[in-house]
């Protein structure tokens, strides 16, 4: 692991303890914490099925809560880009389509 990875990780969970059971559901933080815990614990996200799942997940959450406007679309975004930095460096060049 590196420190860019435990930083993301970091602000992960800073952010789900600011804005806590106010903004997200219990279900919604286990969700946002399994992507997290999935990448951060990924070696190669290539052949990490749980890593994919677990941000094919988040992504959709995160969709669902922006249509609700219930996370703006920039705090959305920066939520996902923290996931993804909670992976390895490779993480950055699959695509969720793939």
């Amino acid at each position: 692991m590196t420190n860019p990875r435990a930083d993301a990780y970091r602000r992960i969970l800073h952010m789900l303890r600011d804005i806590g059971p106010a903004a997200l559901w219990p279900r919604e933080q286990a969700c946002i914490r399994d992507a997290a815990d999935a990448l951060l614990f990924c070696y190669d996200i290539a052949a990490d099925v749980e890593a994919r799942a677990a941000i094919a997940v988040v992504t959709r959450l995160a969709d669902e809560m922006t249509e609700a406007e219930r996370m703006t679309p920039a705090r959305a975004r920066r939520l996902l880009d923290d996931i993804w930095a909670c992976g390895p460096a490779s993480a950055v060049d699959i695509s969720l389509a793939a």
